[in-house]
């Protein structure tokens, strides 16, 4: 009987991101031996330069603008001051280190597997892979795992606009580390990022400009970008759609930025103070030496995986955003999660995104679940769909908000909910709700007669699902 070749690791993995702590947790916990190789900071993109500074800054910029809108509610007023952005920007690095060091370097000891601080580069073959990993002091050391798990994220793409190196231009990592709030914000793009990076800035007090190709959030159900346009209009954002960015260049005499571009109104020149690109994340795959190994990329560079999470190399797999999946910190832990079963297991465990929630935390919030209207036709399903406006829930009147709607889109030959879409304070929690209604395959009749509590936002989910038979309009409060 061959001898099994011995490895210095059960599982290696490049990166240290959601993806690669849920690999990693897994794997020691079913005793394997473990090493994660990191070549910047632990805990990779959502608690250092993604989901947890900006929704942190989201919701202070919030607060600073309840108060100055506090006129909504009758005997209510509030003031406030200009933000001192450097105190802000220093209780959002607190917040970030805190959570770096409780929900990610401690665990590595916790759970007792080995990092690596260093770059990590594939050598040898694809049928006896090798990670060579160079530290910092510049030495370098050869590292063997049974399997190996590539989980280096992604990074803010960089369009070609002429002129843009020579700008200082700023992306949501850097603008999250302004000293000062700028006067004026020129922001390059319409999705998740951008929208939510516009209403921060406009709430902290810059006047922003939005320059979007098509429309905003172009990926969800148009009525969401149709409230979300009223809503930043009401808010000072401007917001310029087919707009294309032909080159920028500083002002000699002024210090702005100068940009020339083509909207939907013309060639015209555009001035701010600041520009922040928000035009999409790309997969870090570069210096991985991937194809010496027998890894394919695509064109962005991603990391080309099976339904398993596997790659072309039986060995190596990839999770989270380096694969081009959907780029939530949620769906990177369940990749990494799904690779230990597979890899070591044989589970056989595919990705399924049928119920996948997606969130933008603008005020009112974004979510959805599962298809839009659009995508349902396109998968050859015959849908009815009902918008219901936030007029119409109980809890936004109380709120004395009512910018928003939720829309359902369902099978019209079996009523099956297929997809749900909100556009509400808290609405993500309305489609943390939708993933269960998905999930257990309710239709429109289960849900409109289903227990929901009076005067919450959830309550609108059955109200929507009432109005396919009801004129909602006339029901009185708690009307079952």
């Amino acid at each position: 009987m061959p001898e099994l070749p011995i490895f210095d690791y059960d599982l290696a993995i490049i990166g240290s991101g959601g993806g690669a702590f849920s690999a990693a947790i897994k794997a020691t916990t079913a005793g394997k031996r473990v090493v994660m190789i990191e070549r910047g900071t632990v805990g990779g993109t959502c608690v250092n330069t993604g989901c947890v500074p900006s929704k942190a800054l989201l919701a202070a910029a919030e607060a600073r603008h309840v108060a100055l809108d506090s006129g909504r509610f009758p005997g209510i007023t509030a003031h406030a001051d200009p933000v001192d952005m450097t105190a802000l920007i220093g209780g959002k690095r607190a917040l970030v280190e805190t959570m770096r060091a409780e929900k990610y370097v401690d665990l590595i000891g916790e759970y007792g597997w080995e990092l690596r601080q260093g770059t990590a580069s594939f050598n040898g073959t694809a049928d006896a892979p090798v990670l060579e990993v160079t530290g910092f002091d510049g030495t370098s050391s050869a590292v063997t795992a049974a399997h190996y798990l590539i989980a280096t994220g992604s990074a803010p793409v960089v369009p070609a606009i002429d002129g843009l190196d020579e700008v200082g231009y700023l992306t949501s990592t850097t603008a999250m580390e302004l000293d000062e709030v700028p006067e004026s914000l020129l922001i390059v793009g319409g999705g998740y990022v951008a929208v939510e990076q516009a209403q921060l800035f406009a709430r902290l007090g810059s006047n922003v400009t939005m320059m979007v190709r098509s429309r905003l959030l172009s990926s969800e159900e148009p009525e969401a970008a149709r409230t979300l346009m009223s809503v930043f209009a009401d808010e000072g954002i401007r917001v310029l759609r087919h707009a294309n960015i032909a080159s920028v260049r500083t002002d000699p005499a002024t210090g702005e930025i100068i940009a020339i571009a083509t909207t939907s109104g013309g060639r015209d020149e555009f001035r701010a103070s600041k520009i922040l690109l928000a035009t999409g994340r790309r997969p870090v795959t570069d210096g991985l030496n991937l194809a010496a190994v027998g890894v394919n990329t695509g064109s962005n560079g991603a990391v080309a995986v099976d339904n398993e999470l596997a790659t072309a190399n039986p060995r190596i797999w990839a999770a989270g955003d380096v694969t081009g999946h959907p780029q939530f910190v949620y769906v990177a832990a369940a990749h990494g999660s799904l690779v230990v079963d597979n890899a070591f297991n044989g589970a056989h465990r595919e990705v399924d995104y049928r119920s996948l929630p997606r969130v933008v935390f603008t005020s009112p919030a974004v979510a959805a679940v599962g298809m839009t209207d659009k995508e349902a036709n396109q998968a050859g399903i015959r849908c009815e769909c009902r918008v219901l406006p936030l007029d119409y829930v109980p809890r936004a009147l109380v709120n004395r908000d009512t910018r928003g709607f939720i829309k359902i889109v369902a099978d019209a030959s079996t009523g099956k909910i297929v997809g749900i879409t909100a556009v509400a304070k808290e609405a993500g929690d309305l489609a943390a709700a939708g993933v269960y209604i998905l999930e257990a395959g309710m239709t429109v009749a289960q849900v409109a007669s289903m227990w929901s509590p009076y005067l919450t936002m959830a309550e609108g989910l059955k109200i929507a699902a009432q109005s396919y038979t009801t004129d909602i309009s006339k029901l009185s409060c708690c009307a079952a």
